[in-house]
């Protein structure tokens, strides 16, 4: 396994993911690619812009800072890579870019709106992603 990329978004299922990466970066000498993504708002006839005035793409940097110092204290050097878009769609393109062997990503438990109305990055990613997805709980 030689590329993995991580999924981080500063919660705890993505520190818990985070932790679960930085443990088969080790095992398998990986390299390790750690993405964010600013969601793409939809564009409407009289939209502000592409980007999601709630969701500010340096807010995606700040949190990739955070995430490449975490894995540096655990030993792992990583690339970081602000996605734009959809997030599940973002990061399992950002996988097939650099090739890489697995995607790592958390989830944490939706409530039945929340599933009906997509909003699982976790699940988006898996129906996705032409790599092996590690989905981590």
């Amino acid at each position: 396994m030689k590329t993995i990329v991580l999924g981080y978004d500063e919660t705890p299922s993505a520190e818990r993911a985070l932790e679960r990466t930085a443990e088969l970066a080790k095992a398998f000498g990986s390299s390790v690619i750690v993405t964010s993504v600013a969601h793409v708002a939809p564009s409407g006839p009289r939209g502000a812009g592409p980007i999601d005035p709630t969701d500010p793409p340096e807010r995606h940097r700040e949190q990739l800072e955070h995430a490449k110092g975490k894995l540096s204290a655990l030993g792992i050097d990583a690339d970081a890579v602000t996605g734009f878009g959809e997030p599940a769609k973002a990061i399992a393109e950002l996988a097939d870019e650099r090739q890489a062997d697995l995607i790592v990503v958390g989830t944490r438990e939706l409530g039945f709106f929340e599933r009906m109305l997509g909003q699982s990055v976790s699940e988006g990613v898996a129906h996705r992603a032409h790599r092996d997805v590690l989905i981590v709980h």
